[in-house]
């Protein structure tokens, strides 16, 4: 298992994180400790993340579950100290159930980071998270997909400043140990950076981002970011919902998958079959799995630090985790580089 370092951290991770959306609706809580115990205990894997509004489709009745499931198998291991634990504050929004109802939106501001920071280490029953992230900007901004830009009232913000200066004090506290982003734009990302050294306050050490072969959006200008400033991608959906696994070739949704339990959660990817064909056809010509091919694409790229892999089964998790292991060629870059092309990010992301 290769370990890559979390930013300017002292921290190596795994370039393969385990993620957990699923956990408390698609998986029960013995399956998600099943996963835990196979990714941590029998493959290596030292690195997990999750985040409070979990599982997704994110609602009320289920929220903060998948925390919960992740709390209760460190309490029944005891294997805080082997795992670095990262977790998600959710951004400006109407999930106003995350505060317990007592605000009409969602924001970044110092009262409801504190409230969500308590009730991410009570869920998780631990005195420390290891890397606390903001899921998506506090800015008006469609940090989850958009194909050009529309500006936004910069008035209507909560300052950047503000938010690192409430960070620093769960840092101070011991609360948090690093800090880190999620769906966070170029200029965000260096803002961020730039005030912390400014202000000696938390750097920021990590950018989780959506990153597939038919959603490299993020190689436009946040890879350099990544690179220059050691603000890593945390790539997530490397299989773009599934899809880049061949299980919706045929034109139908598994039963079991979220294609065939979330009426028009799929949609977007169901808008491009072209692409994710193609991926997959190309992948079998490689003499390669379509799970293999997108995988170590992701790994490969040298600003990702690690891959986070989702899965419902054993099974999954095991494929997935395997298709790390094959070598990657100057003949598998040159496809890469066709599909995205030819196809250019169809996704808007």
């Amino acid at each position: 298992m290769e370990l890559r370092k979390l930013g300017t951290t002292d921290i190596d991770v795994t370039s393969i994180c385990l993620g957990t959306m699923t956990w408390g609706q698609q998986n029960s809580e013995d399956e998600a400790h099943d996963q835990l115990d196979y990714a941590v205990s029998e493959r290596g894997v030292n690195f997990i993340d999750t985040a409070e509004m979990y599982p997704v489709p994110g609602k009320r009745e289920t929220q903060g579950r998948t925390e919960d499931y992740i709390g209760s198998w460190l309490a029944a291991r005891g294997k805080r100290d082997d795992v670095v634990l990262a977790t998600k504050v959710v951004g400006r929004s109407g999930m106003v159930w995350t505060r317990d109802d007592q605000v009409e939106q969602c924001r970044h501001t110092r009262e409801q980071i504190d409230m969500a920071v308590e009730q991410s280490l009570r869920r998780l029953r631990t005195d420390y998270i290891d890397l606390y992230q903001l899921h998506w900007p506090d800015r008006d901004l469609p940090a989850f997909g958009m194909h050009s830009y529309d500006d936004y009232d910069a008035d209507d913000m909560v300052p950047l400043l503000e938010i690192l200066e409430t960070l620093q004090r769960h840092v101070d506290a011991g609360r948090i140990r690093h800090v880190g982003l999620s769906n966070e734009s170029a200029w965000g990302t260096m803002k961020f950076v730039a005030l912390a050294e400014a202000h000696g306050l938390p750097r920021m050490q990590s950018n989780q981002c959506v990153y597939s072969l038919i959603a490299r959006r993020f190689d436009y200008d946040r890879a350099e970011v990544a690179m220059r400033e050691k603000v890593g991608l945390l790539a997530y959906s490397p299989l773009a919902m599934g899809v880049l696994t061949g299980k919706y070739d045929d034109g139908t949704a598994p039963e079991g998958s979220r294609g065939a339990l979330f009426d028009g959660f799929m949609s977007n990817y169901m808008k491009h079959e072209e692409s994710w064909l193609d991926a997959n056809a190309t992948a079998r010509k490689l003499g390669l799995t379509p799970t293999q091919f997108a995988l170590k694409f992701v790994e490969s790229r040298d600003f990702v630090t690690s891959n986070i892999i989702g899965a419902t089964s054993i099974e999954q998790l095991s494929e997935n985790i395997d298709a790390h292991a094959i070598d990657w060629t100057d003949e598998m870059e040159r496809e890469a580089d066709r599909l995205h092309r030819t196809y250019r990010c169809p996704l808007g992301r």
